[in-house]
């Protein structure tokens, strides 16, 4: 082992900001405009007390819990990112390893640096394909047809991103996105790209992403494929029960980690009413804003089957490549184990509502 290693995922984010380029530091961190929802992503956390409990028998803590039937050893899965390569040469195969090393799910993103088939062959573990619907139907479809048939068990298909937020950041740094691999021969991209103000991306996501998208949308994705589908991006009761409706098999309350509409809840808020509303129907994850296995548990307490991180594998990778995102996973699961056993549960079922306190609490204590 090296020297002085980070030993916790903030120390890592500080190794990712020295060894990247601004661009690209700001690219992964940055969000949408006045950045609120992302800043709040991670304040929201800060807001909610744990209420532990004392005099358990805590000698054997069991963090593992199942998804979609996939067991897995704890509740932290890597969240879909785009452009791996931007933070490490090997990219997403780099954070597969990783994330296979951990034994835990990996969500590929659709705007992954290396190629589908490239990520399938390089480790064996559970792996899920996040979507987006192109205005080239064809586009998505040939992908989810790949994805499938490279053994991918889920497709998450992210729906708040019909139009891209404004990224204030990227604009001002005329940040360059690598293509991705996985359009070649699939779209034709205009070598003029860069010219004109905004970003490349903003440039690539008007000509690509399709602001008609709707329900029907799903309806359509379900037809064409038999893979169960998760829902990313919702962060309302209304929109939930209508997730339900539409027979997905998952809801991910997320917004797009702060990049897509600033203002939209931070997702730990939203968390509990997409918990109500979807009353067991189907399995809630949440991601956004998770950087201690404090935050995990407190996701847990209020109602989230599993969580999603992002940011903090892409700093692990970007500071040490592999090792680095394996060591971030590592860190949050012995943090949990950490934060459960401090508060007195042994299993994540015994992780209730009971053992946190939130600002409605609060709130609703003085009325």
């Amino acid at each position: 082992m090296e020297h002085n290693l980070p030993v916790n995922v903030r120390e890592y984010q500080e190794l990712a900001k020295k060894a990247l380029p601004k661009m690209h530091y700001d690219y992964i961190n940055g969000g949408a405009e006045d950045e609120y929802t992302l800043r709040e992503n991670i304040a929201a956390y800060g807001r909610i007390m744990l209420r532990p409990r004392v005099l358990v028998d805590v000698s054997k803590i069991d963090m593992s819990t199942s998804l979609l039937g996939y067991d897995i050893p704890s509740p932290i899965i890597v969240a879909p990112t785009g452009a791996h390569k931007l933070a490490n040469p090997e990219g997403e195969v780099a954070t597969a390893r990783a994330a296979a090393a951990s034994n835990t799910i990996m969500v590929l993103s659709f705007g992954s640096s290396c190629k589908i088939e490239e990520v399938a062959g390089s480790c064996n573990a559970i792996r899920f394909f996040q979507l987006y619907i192109y205005k080239r139907r064809d586009v998505s479809a040939t992908l989810v047809r790949r994805a499938e048939s490279l053994g991918f068990k889920a497709i998450v298909l992210t729906v708040d991103t019909p139009v891209l937020g404004r990224r204030e950041a990227d604009i001002r740094n005329k940040m360059v996105f690598p293509p991705s691999p996985n359009l070649e021969g699939l779209m034709s991209f205009n070598d003029d790209l860069g010219t004109g103000g905004g970003s490349k991306l903003e440039r690539f996501a008007s000509e690509t992403l399709d602001p008609s998208l709707s329900w029907k949308d799903v309806e359509w994705l379900k037809s064409i494929t038999s893979l169960p589908i998760l829902l990313k991006g919702v962060v309302t009761a209304e929109d939930a029960r209508k997730a339900v409706e539409a027979g997905v098999a998952g809801v991910i309350v997320s917004n797009h980690g702060g990049r897509q509409l600033d203002y939209a809840p931070p997702t730990i808020a939203a968390l509990e009413e997409v918990v109500k509303a979807v009353a067991g129907a189907v399995p809630v994850l949440v991601d956004g804003g998770i950087r201690r296995g404090t935050d995990v548990f407190k996701a847990l307490a209020l109602g989230a089957k599993a969580v999603m991180v992002g940011r903090p594998v892409f700093y692990g990778l970007a500071a040490r490549g592999e090792a680095g995102a394996e060591h971030v996973i590592e860190m949050l699961n012995k943090e949990l184990e950490l934060a459960m056993a401090l508060c007195g549960c042994r299993s994540v079922a015994e992780v209730t509502r009971r053992h946190v306190l939130t600002e409605g609490d609060r709130i609703r204590a003085l009325l």
